[in-house]
């Protein structure tokens, strides 16, 4: 991966293009700043929020300190919500998952590649992934794997890593590929790898709920004809999204068996994107990155309707 990619904003064309008009936007997983970069190029104002304070530093080395600013926040909790609302949003983007720079940095624990540690925390606080494989139980293990890794064979991996954990603890890189290839075959390659490494990333850094919680109120704090951008790079991610986006754009919500609307009775907004926007052909060949990912914009009212 070359230094220039690491600067590459996923998605980001497409970004500007479904919303023209923002001015005041809050970047939610700053990274390494592309987006930010983009949206400072067009004269908005940026509020850049970031759980590794590494990251944050390097963005605000390369971007400076005109018109954005930076907070650390491992979760958009009371006080980050508070300083969101503050800032009065027009966008919010979320673009999940992890940067190509962490990825490539071994110490990180990312990786699949030889000798990285099972790290995987994006905070940097809290049980590590060699912790996690290490006190999980073996039903734990199958759910990872299976709801966040699509592995249809995810007992016998689970029961593959409970076997191996016995006679030595897991960790680093090599030990997890090594059980992959004995319970799932010699024939499993990078790109089973990846999708299991990833599923231990998302259950080491809790993304699926964190994601689930922050919606609602992200939403929420946007003015009125505000839009809230998400992109994803896994199934269970982009499902959330899309599941919330429905819901919200719904003049109803009410439980099919009730004979009277007793919801909001009116949609909260609207979705901008009808089906997700990827990238094309020639984004995937400068930026490899970008051939999972999944753009969903959501719209709110113009006229402040009622939230739900």
């Amino acid at each position: 991966m070359t230094q220039s990619a690491f600067h590459q904003p996923v998605l980001g064309a497409e970004l500007l293009r479904l919303a023209p008009g923002a001015v005041r936007i809050v970047d939610g997983t700053l990274g390494d700043g592309g987006h930010a970069r983009l949206f400072l190029e067009r004269g908005a104002t940026v509020l850049g929020i970031d759980r590794d304070p590494e990251a944050l530093r390097r963005a605000q080395t390369r971007l400076g300190d005109e018109r954005i600013r930076y907070l650390a926040s491992s979760t958009f909790g009371g006080a980050t919500l508070a300083a969101i609302a503050a800032f009065h949003p027009d966008l919010i983007l979320l673009d999940l998952g992890v940067s190509s720079r962490q990825l490539d940095d071994d110490r990180l624990g990312f990786s699949f590649r030889l000798g990285a540690a099972l790290d995987m925390r994006m905070a940097r606080v809290g049980p590590s992934a060699a912790d996690r494989l290490a006190g999980a139980t073996a039903a734990e293990l199958e759910s990872w794997f299976r709801d966040y890794g699509d592995e249809r064979r995810a007992r016998r991996l689970a029961t593959e890593i409970v076997r191996r954990r016995e006679r030595a603890p897991l960790l680093i890189s090599d030990d997890l590929v090594n059980a992959i290839r004995a319970a799932l075959g010699p024939r499993t390659g990078p790109a089973d790898f990846a999708r299991l490494f990833q599923a231990v990333r998302i259950a080491v850094n809790d993304e699926l709920a964190g994601l689930a919680g922050a919606l609602v109120p992200l939403r929420d704090a946007l003015t009125p004809g505000g839009a809230l951008a998400v992109i994803s790079y896994h199934s269970g991610e982009d499902r959330l999204v899309k599941n919330a986006f429905r819901d919200w754009s719904a003049h109803c919500v009410c439980p099919p068996h009730l004979p009277v609307c007793v919801c909001r009775g009116q949609p909260l907004g609207r979705v901008v994107t009808r089906r997700p926007v990827v990238a094309g052909p020639d984004e995937v060949g400068a930026n490899p990155r970008a051939r999972s990912a999944k753009l969903r914009v959501f719209e709110v009212a113009a006229d402040g309707a009622a939230t739900s």
